[in-house]
């Protein structure tokens, strides 16, 4: 059964402010069934009220200059969307933090694919976070996204000085693969902060072929904006260069009003205000994937895990594939969607310091919310997102483990995106790389549940290390030589910057680190998915560019290689390849998933994988096994 309808919770000031903190108003616009009725799928809007004068809100940069209400206090508003059980859940609310207004739980955990509707059949997968019993948790917080309805936005106010225009000096990067007249000034297609005065001598346009090469200006004649918030260039902008709009432009967003709407809806979820009496959830695991991972970064370094109550909010905090990053989420002129590559985006406040663990938990150990923390990287975020950072000290020279509050698992041989077979082809020299580590991800979101709620401890830590040879320089790396291949020559750098001005001054960069890897071109440490342990190819997280989109000794962002063994020594030789060929290593399939499925049952003694995915784990090998000799 499924239904439509309208509803209003009105909770008075007292109630607002002693027991659901800063929400004001809940509306539901949607109720549906899920899952036979065992679940319900709640979708509307989430209001807002924070007291600009508390300290927990002093946190949000430009709070003061926000718009207030008769009352003195700053109203904004969010989507939200809740997957809930009727009864007989595990206590505990898995909180997406939406990664540009997406929903992707169900494909991270659920081996979801398709439809992102949450009334689809198929957008929950196998069902596997309902099966175990979590309630699923979204809410807006991201202010400059495109309309569409399919995504959660955050309604954030503009600040204003005593109601006048605030304006400041805007950077806006592009890098494209195919040749275009006209560049938007919003990153990703989000919506970018408009000019203020298109014919003002403080707008420059810059070019450059690499991170490192000197800026060349653009003859202010040879392009202008063609509206608020797009530049058009004569000739166009051509694939494969850097290009940088700098700008003047008005009217910030207090864009860390969307780290305070998720603070204060996990906390009223959890205060029972909803229901008036035991809350349903417990607990609350904060899930971040990239940017949203960063955020989550950027969500503990900044203290908002301490509500206006100063009550915890997120009991459990999860950061995957963020790297050593925080990002453009609090302060004035914030562009949420920038990150940071090895190509792209590098000059952006997102790879800052501090890094590491513990002085990122410092204001929540101060507080007393500390929350349990998982940081979870694959191969590409060493390459591209500065990873080695979070466990390495500053000076480069020794390991830097987390504390007994934390883990650290490196996802050995991933790219930023789960991979699929047959492996796709890109925009890169090589097929994407295959690695599917959603098998561990599953486990690992268990393993939390049970640290939370029993106290028992996850698996261990399992990344990379200086003192086993497991990280190494760029110029040290062993990969194995192969015909056709090439190494990038670049990995993501993350400089010490000063942005005092457009563009920052740029100083030495932090000393960063990649896997070392063995005589098949596969990381060495981390957990290694059955396909890694008993390769068919090597599983890289880099792939260059190719020529087609320029720059092609640049890494392609987000993606890794499927490099596949020779089937044979006659190919081998006939190659030049100097890995041993799949003959050599497997006389036959059978022999080849009898090792696939010792390489998964001894995961799962170690925690890594669950016993039940073991079946799952051998049919996706043989389907990789299928590919690389029929292909």
């Amino acid at each position: 059964m499924s239904g439509r309808f309208f509803t209003t919770l009105l909770l008075c000031a007292l109630v607002c402010q002693l027991s659901s903190g800063a929400v004001t108003k809940v509306e539901i616009t949607d109720k549906t069934d899920l899952q036979n009725g065992s679940y319900e799928l709640l979708t509307g809007k989430v209001y807002f009220a924070v007291d600009p004068a508390l300290a927990p809100n002093r946190i949000v940069a430009d709070i003061d200059v926000a718009p207030k209400n008769a009352k003195g206090l700053v109203e904004f508003s969010a989507d939200f969307s809740e997957v809930r059980p009727r009864k007989g859940g595990n206590g505990t609310a898995l909180v997406e933090i939406s990664n540009r207004g997406g929903k992707a739980l169900a494909s991270e955990f659920n081996f979801a694919h398709g439809s992102r509707d949450l009334k689809n059949p198929e957008a929950m997968g196998d069902g596997f976070l309902l099966q175990h019993g979590f309630t699923l948790v979204w809410v807006g917080w991201e202010f400059d996204l495109p309309a569409n309805a399919n995504l959660l936005h955050a309604d954030l106010p503009v600040a204003t000085d005593q109601g006048k225009t605030i304006s400041g000096i805007v950077r806006s990067e592009w890098v494209g693969d195919t040749r275009v007249e006209t560049i938007p000034l919003g990153d990703r297609g989000q919506t970018g902060y408009a000019v203020l005065d298109a014919a003002s001598a403080k707008n420059k346009l810059y070019v450059r072929d690499a991170v490192a090469a000197s800026r060349t200006l653009v003859p202010r004649e040879s392009w202008h904006f063609t509206d608020a918030a797009h530049v058009s260039l004569k000739g166009g902008f051509v694939p494969g260069r850097l290009y940088e709009v700098i700008y003047e432009a008005k009217d910030p967003v207090i864009a860390g009003l969307g780290l305070a709407g998720v603070r204060d809806f996990v906390s009223y979820l959890k205060s029972g205000a909803r229901s008036g009496s035991q809350p349903e959830v417990q607990r609350a695991i904060g899930f971040g994937v990239s940017q949203s991972g960063r955020f989550l970064r950027e969500f503990l370094y900044d203290g908002f895990n301490e509500d206006e109550a100063h009550r915890q909010v997120f009991d459990g905090i999860w950061a995957h594939v963020a790297g050593g990053g925080r990002g453009s989420f609090n302060h004035r002129f914030a562009q949420p969607s920038r990150d940071g590559h090895a190509f792209s985006n590098v000059f952006y406040p997102v790879d800052t310091p501090p890094f590491d663990e513990e002085p990122l938990m410092q204001k929540a150990h101060q507080a007393h919310v500390m929350p349990k923390l998982f940081l979870t990287n694959g191969s590409y975020e060493y390459w591209g997102r500065g990873a080695s950072l979070i466990h390495t000290t500053a000076d480069g020279k020794a390991d830097e483990p987390p504390s007994e509050h934390a883990r650290i698992y490196f996802l050995s041989g991933s790219q930023h995106t789960i991979g699929a077979i047959p492996p796709q082809k890109t925009l890169a020299h090589n097929l994407a790389n295959t690695n599917d580590y959603r098998y561990s991800l599953r486990a690992l979101l268990l393993a939390m549940q049970t640290w939370l709620k029993e106290g028992k401890e996850p698996p261990p830590s399992r990344f990379p290390r200086l003192d086993k040879g497991e990280l190494t320089t760029l110029p040290n790396l062993k990969f194995p030589k192969i015909q056709g291949v090439q190494l990038p020559l670049h990995k993501r750098e993350v400089y010490r910057l000063d942005f005092s001005e457009e563009p920052p001054k740029q100083g030495a960069p932090f000393p960063t680190f990649v896997p070392q890897v063995d005589a098949d071109g596969n990381d060495l440490g981390g957990i290694k998915m059955p396909e890694i342990e008993v390769p068919l190819a090597s599983y890289t997280g880099w792939n260059p560019r190719t020529d087609a989109i320029g720059a092609p000794g640049e890494m392609l962002s987000f993606m890794g290689s499927w490099i596949p063994f020779a089937r044979t020594r006659a190919e081998q030789l006939r190659t030049h390849d100097e890995r041993r060929p799949v003959e050599e290593r497997y006389p036959s399939e059978q022999v080849y998933l009898d090792r696939i499925d010792e390489a998964g049952r001894k995961l799962v003694q170690a925690g890594y994988v669950l016993e039940a995915d073991l079946p799952l784990l051998h049919e996706r090998a043989a389907r990789e096994w299928a590919y690389l000799h029929h292909s």
